[in-house]
């Protein structure tokens, strides 16, 4: 398996408004390797959530090319889109996108039973992944009974339990407390480097930033600035 998860090369994402053309993005080249903890940072507006819909094949751009894993995503069928969603990029969000009816071992099986796993694989998996974010006695509670923290795990848990290729993060720590924001991302570093997984963020949060291996800095959907850690 080649060590380049994602390869962006001139990728522009306009959209066109009764005030004009916005330019969301304006040009970005952009390659991340295996096992990288990457965050994107910039402003209100820069394109962070822009460029991380982009690489997770929720939006397409308007010029430039945009491959995961050495396929060109314009290249792809919505279907086989679908299924690359499903099996090789994991999703973490900011407002978490729990399934309130269902508990949260079901929550992390769900990608598991959409991929047609048995249920004793899923359970085995889910049980798994639950316990190394501190929520094993926890499985059977729905999300309105967890806090924000203990739901964002769980939304982690979901993401990586199938062990996708990638792990996109729009802005995860946004709606919790300093103490709890930190106490998911050195979780999601362990993950890291347990599972090799790439992990990309958008965000505003210094702590995501300081916790990087690589900052990149985006503005008026540009790259402003890179910078590498260790």
């Amino acid at each position: 398996m080649s060590d380049v998860v994602i390869e962006i090369e001139g990728a522009k994402r306009h959209y066109t408004t009764p005030a004009g053309v916005v330019k969301a993005l304006d040009g970005v080249d952009l390659t991340v390797e295996r096992g990288e903890f990457l965050a994107i940072a910039g402003p209100s507006g820069s394109g962070k959530s822009t460029l991380l819909n982009l690489i997770g094949a929720l939006d397409t751009p308007t010029e430039g090319s945009v491959k995961i894993d050495g396929t060109s995503l314009s290249e792809m069928r919505e279907k086989a889109l679908a299924e690359l969603r499903r099996d090789r990029i994991g999703f973490v969000f900011q407002a978490y996108n729990l399934i309130p009816v269902l508990s949260v071992l079901e929550n992390v099986e769900y990608v598991m039973l959409l991929q047609g796993k048995g249920a004793s694989e899923r359970h085995k998996a889910a049980k798994e992944i639950l316990a190394e974010v501190g929520l094993s006695d926890m499985l059977d509670r729905r999300p309105v009974e967890l806090s924000g923290g203990q739901q964002q795990r769980v939304a982690v848990a979901r993401a990586i339990a199938a062990k996708p290729s990638l792990v996109l993060a729009d802005e995860p720590t946004a709606n919790l407390d300093s103490a709890t924001g930190i106490a998911l991302l050195e979780m999601m570093q362990s993950l890291n480097k347990t599972y090799n997984m790439t992990f990309v963020f958008s965000t505003h949060d210094q702590e995501v930033m300081a916790r990087a291996t690589r900052l990149i800095r985006l503005r008026d959907g540009k790259i402003e600035s890179e910078e590498r850690r260790g």
